[in-house]
C-alpha cells in the first residue's frame, strides 16, 4: 500500500536529485505519452499528484515524490509492518518524442542514462509500454541497454482498457515472443490501466515484495 505521497523536487540531472538516506526508489519511464504520470497517480490514489496532459513531452525533469510504503503481509519484517517505510517514486522524462529537437533529445537521453547508472537508491525501473502497439525498436533498444548495464527493471503494459481481453492477450504474448529472441529469461511484467485502475494492486504487491526483501537484508 502506498500512502502520504507528496511532491519533493524536479531535478535536471542525477547530481541534483535529493539525498534519500538509503530509502528505496522506484522510477517510471517510457516513450512520451505512455502514461507514466497517470500510473503514479493511480498507485498513490491521488489524481493530482504528478502532472498529466494530452500533449507528449511534458515531463522534462526528474520528478521525485516521497511516499510511505505499508506492507499488507503478516509475514513482513517488523520494520515494515509496524510503521511502513518511506521511499520515493520517480517520474522520469519520456524518450522518443519526435517533435523535440535533436539537442533536447540528446539532453534527455543523457539525463536518463546518468540517472539509471548513477542513482544508487534505484531498486527498480518500471518501463512502460503502450499495449496497443507492436514492439517498437526504441523500447527494445532501451530494454536491452538496461540489461547490458545491469539495471533492475520490470515491464508495465499501459492503456489496457483500450483493447479487448483477447486482443490484449495476443499483444502481450507477441511482445514476450519478441523479447525471447534476445533474452533467455523475461523480466517481471504487469498489465495496467489508469482509467479502470487495473493492475494497481499487482504492481503495489511487487513493490511490497522488493521492500520486504530490503527489510530482511538490512
Amino acid at each position: 500500500m502506498i500512502t502520504n505521497a507528496k511532491y519533493i523536487i524536479s531535478s535536471p540531472d542525477v547530481k541534483d536529485c535529493p539525498p534519500t538516506n538509503g530509502k528505496p526508489e522506484y522510477a517510471f519511464i517510457g516513450r512520451s505519452n505512455v502514461g507514466k504520470s497517470s500510473l503514479i497517480n493511480m498507485l498513490c490514489h491521488n489524481p493530482k499528484l504528478a502532472k498529466t496532459g494530452q500533449k507528449p513531452g511534458k515531463t522534462l525533469l526528474i520528478n521525485h515524490f516521497e511516499v510511505q510504503f505499508y506492507s499488507s503481509s503478516a509475514e513482513a519484517a517488523p520494520s515494515a509492518s509496524k510503521g511502513g517505510r518511506s521511499g520515493y517514486l520517480v517520474d522520469l522524462p519520456g524518450y522518443g518524442y519526435a517533435q523535440a529537437g535533436q539537442k533536447q533529445r540528446d539532453t534527455l537521453r543523457r539525463m536518463i542514462e546518468r540517472y539509471c547508472l548513477l542513482r544508487e537508491e534505484l531498486v527498480c525501473l518500471f518501463v512502460l509500454i503502450d499495449c496497443r502497439h507492436e514492439a517498437q525498436q526504441i523500447d527494445l533498444d532501451f530494454i536491452n541497454w538496461l540489461g547490458e548495464n545491469g539495471v533492475p527493471f520490470a515491464i508495465v503494459f499501459t492503456k489496457t482498457d483500450k483493447l479487448g481481453k483477447v486482443a490484449l492477450g495476443d499483444k502481450v504474448a507477441k511482445y514476450k515472443q519478441r523479447l525471447l529472441e534476445e533474452w533467455e529469461e523475461l523480466p517481471p511484467m504487469f498489465v495496467t490501466s489508469s482509467e479502470t485502475k487495473t493492475g494497481g494492486e499487482e504492481l503495489t504487491a511487487y513493490i511490497e515484495h522488493i521492500n520486504n526483501e530490503l527489510n530482511e537484508n538490512s
